[in-house]
């Protein structure tokens, strides 16, 4: 079965991607960008807009919480971007999690 969604596509299994985290809601993955040495994607299994996800973060954020724990110890941002101008790339919703290096001052 083909998805129009490339995390849709990572969640059936279609499209490989390195899973640090998966449960029956939550999967979290690797991000193929290395701007900083940590970059985590965590997503809902079912596909919801960003929106969507922010109006009820749910099991979504205790998850992202969590890995940024686990993988950035000594700090960690969490990050959403909304819109083609804040270069959201994909509808489905999600959250970075950043860190694993000093992130400088905000944006």
């Amino acid at each position: 079965m083909r998805y129009p969604c490339t995390f849709c596509q990572i969640v059936s299994g279609e499209t490989k991607a390195e899973i640090v985290y998966e449960d029956d809601e939550v999967l979290v993955f690797r991000n193929r960008l290395d701007w900083v040495p940590v970059m985590l994607l965590v997503i809902p299994k079912q596909h919801v807009t960003q929106e969507e996800l922010w109006r009820d973060m749910g099991r979504v954020g205790e998850i992202a919480v969590r890995m940024g724990q686990e993988h950035c110890p000594k700090g960690f941002r969490l990050v959403s971007n909304f819109g083609l101008e804040a270069l959201q790339s994909q509808e489905h919703g999600h959250v970075h999690v950043l860190g694993g290096a000093f992130l400088g001052e905000y944006a």
